[in-house]
């Protein structure tokens, strides 16, 4: 099990469970730069014993080249020759071995030592520093807001206006600080994955050129090295997108905060200071507490933030009301008075702004609730998955296809974003939409072509894979087994709607070409993979951990692209008879309508009249019985292995199902469902 992700979003919220997750993360930087160390230690001992005994094999070679045989008589035999020069070209051997050694130890200390030394003082010791600016600003926004809490209410207005606004700074500055760490942890435990291991197989290989076996191990280490070499430059490159994608995600996060909370379980969540009876008057604890409308259920975790520990054991209590403290009924700024349904007596809670006291009101129906009038605006997209879409996307193909192939970066060297626009704006007109399918002009440059294809992709209302597939997909592509994986992307697959499968054989049909002419542009499936992976199955809310599934994003594209002909040209499962395809169709003709959340969601899943959805599952039902009749000598020669069934996950064979809505609830999930696309 790795390590969980540390999302931006919580950097605002500072949860106890955000403190332990951070933790893990220091842990595992600790133990990497003790090994780094002790790892540095052992090189070192490792180059001066192989100079110890390079120096040792070199006298053992001047020894022998020393010493001269005497033959008796004044001439010798030609094997005499050979014997007594044997010696001379042992020692030959040992000292071009020797040399070869030397070599190696002088490039030793660059290709080892310098850059675990370079990568332990750079990146681990930036990462320290950082700890050390996160501590110290935590501990000074802890003090200056507790100082401020603790302000009379009945100082004057404008003292307290600039009190809020030194608090604010303060608050805001510690916010970027623990953003700016969690981003540099994140990318130091993503750098060792390269950078650490590099050097070690640079040093092996080294090691490799010198033995005179060095051949043979050479070579039963070729499979492994051209493996790892590749993994480490496929790990590289994904790695300069992730770390792109997480800066402009910590971006966003520092620019507004609000617009990209996490999704969380409970309603309301966040520190609040508890007012608690001693024997002698009353104090306050802070607690992190969370509140869940549903069950209406409060708990509270005493922690403090300094310490990094628990200051007490949980509580939970039900709420039975919640009303706002007036502020001439107690000193302490912002408080709100909570009744619960199993404690006796009322729980006066202090939060941490009167913003925030407003929305922990808003959560629990306070008694002076406001509501959030903000709204969240989704912009649609202009791209649709229908004939126009096919039309663009197979003009780009065929101009890429016939123009472009073999040039190199192909996709990967983008357009310029103007010239992009506007071809698409001509591709997407109407009027040209209905001309030839090969009708982009050589004016065109290919890259402005290809950037087009992935704009218009990222355009469409949902990725082409769709959101309710990217968890399942990224699943299986973190199966174990090659061949589970590509079974069940195979059935993920056949489970996506007829436009959405079409599209995604037309590409991976191009892609494939694509790849089989690597030599010269230099674009293999790995690399495609990362250029589409996250533009196919893009999640629906951007955090750090979707960021960190992009390298699984493009497994699933490489292997949609190696295995495409038997992915789309062929069924997964087991298919059914033609007697049971007809008495499933009787059936499902007296069945329960299923819910909106059991049928295939498509982009184009929007009629909502009955006469509308009866002539829909007319016309998909007479194409089905057509592809039935004249498949019908093929399905009766093979085996019943090969026959349609009707447990298959094809959303072909789903349209049997009745699809119409019956009830008001059903039409309204359907429509939120489709408006979420």
């Amino acid at each position: 099990m790795g390590l969980p992700a540390l999302e931006f979003s919580d950097c605002c919220l500072d949860s106890p469970h955000f403190r332990e997750t951070l933790k893990s993360h220091e842990a595992e930087l600790d133990k990497t730069n003790k090994f780094i160390k002790e790892l540095i230690k052992d090189g070192k001992s490792l180059i001066s014993a192989l100079k110890n005994l390079s120096s040792a094999k070199r006298k053992f070679a001047d020894s022998l080249n020393e010493f001269k045989f005497q033959c008796i008589g004044d001439a010798e035999t030609d094997d005499e020759m050979c014997i007594a020069r044997s010696l001379q070209e042992f020692a030959t051997v040992l000292r071009n071995l020797e040399d070869e050694r030397i070599r190696m130890i002088e490039n030793a200390s660059e290709v080892l030592i310098t850059p675990l030394e370079k990568f332990r003082k750079e990146q681990i010791g930036a990462a320290k520093e950082a700890k050390k600016k996160y501590d110290k600003e935590t501990e000074k926004y802890c003090g200056v807001l507790e100082k401020h809490l603790n302000l009379s209410s009945k100082k004057k207005e404008s003292q307290l206006q600039e009190a809020d606004s030194q608090v604010d700074l303060v608050r805001q500055h510690f916010y970027e600080v623990s953003l700016e760490y969690v981003f540099k942890v994140q990318e130091v435990q993503e750098r060792k994955m390269f950078e650490f291991v590099e050097p070690l197989l640079a040093f092996l290989q080294g090691l490799f050129t010198f033995y005179h076996h060095g051949y043979e191990l050479a070579k039963d280490f070729g499979d492994f090295k051209t493996q790892l070499t590749i993994s480490i430059q496929n790990t590289r490159n994904r790695f300069e997108g992730t770390r792109s994608e997480v800066e402009s995600l910590m971006k966003k996060m520092k620019e507004n905060p609000l617009e990209h909370k996490t999704i969380s379980p409970y309603t309301m969540e966040g520190y609040l200071y508890v007012q608690e009876k001693r024997h002698f008057g009353t104090s306050w604890v802070k607690h992190y507490c969370t509140y869940q409308r549903d069950s209406k259920q409060i708990t509270m975790v005493p922690f403090d933030q300094k310490s990094g520990g628990k200051g007490g054991e949980d509580e939970s209590v039900i709420l039975k009301s919640c009303t706002r403290r007036k502020t001439d009924s107690i000193e302490k700024r912002f408080c709100f008075d909570v009744e619960a349904v199993d404690r006796p007596g009322v729980i006066t809670m202090q939060a941490l702004s009167e913003e925030d006291r407003r929305l922990w009101m808003e959560a629990m129906d306070g008694r002076e609730p406001v509501y959030n009038s903000n709204k969240d605006s989704q912009s649609e997209g202009t791209a649709q998955l229908d004939s126009i879409g096919f039309s663009i996307i197979r003009k780009c193909i065929h101009a890429v296809e016939t123009r472009g192939i073999n040039e190199q970066g192909l996709y990967r060297i983008v357009g310029v974003n103007s010239r992009v626009q506007k071809l698409l704006s001509v591709l997407m007109d109407p009027k040209t939409a209905s001309e030839a399918e090969t009708d982009i002009c050589a004016e065109w440059e290919i890259k402005t072509i290809t950037s087009a294809l992935k704009t218009y992709l990222r355009m469409l209302p949902g990725p082409l894979m769709m959101y309710q597939f990217q968890r399942s997909f990224i699943k299986a592509a973190k199966l174990e087994n090659q061949e589970s994986r590509v079974s069940e992307i195979h059935s993920l697959v056949h489970r996506l709607p007829e436009k959405n499968r079409q599209m995604l054989q037309l590409l991976m049909n191009h892609l494939a070409n694509v790849a089989n002419n690597h030599k010269q542009n230099l674009m293999t499936v790995a690399n495609l993979g990362v250029v589409f992976g996250p533009t196919l199955l893009r999640p629906q809310e951007e955090t750090v951990a979707a960021i960190m599934d992009i390298k699984f994003q493009n497994i699933v594209i490489e292997i949609l692209i190696e295995n495409h002909e038997k992915i789309f040209n062929t069924v997964p499962d087991m298919p059914l008879t033609n007697a049971q395809l007809h008495l499933s169709r009787k059936k499902s003709s007296d069945s329960k309508p299923p819910s909106c959340s059991e049928r295939p969601l498509t982009l184009f899943h929007t009629m909502q009249s009955a006469e509308k959805q009866e002539q829909r599952n007319s016309i998909i039902n007479s194409s089905l019985e057509s592809v039935v009749s004249s498949n019908a000598n093929s399905i009766l020669n093979s085996s019943s292995s090969l026959q349609p069934n009707m447990n298959s996950s094809d959303p072909d064979l789903d349209v049997l199902k009745p699809t119409r809505p019956n009830s008001l609830e059903c039409q309204q999930d359907l429509l939120g469902l489709c408006h979420s696309f």
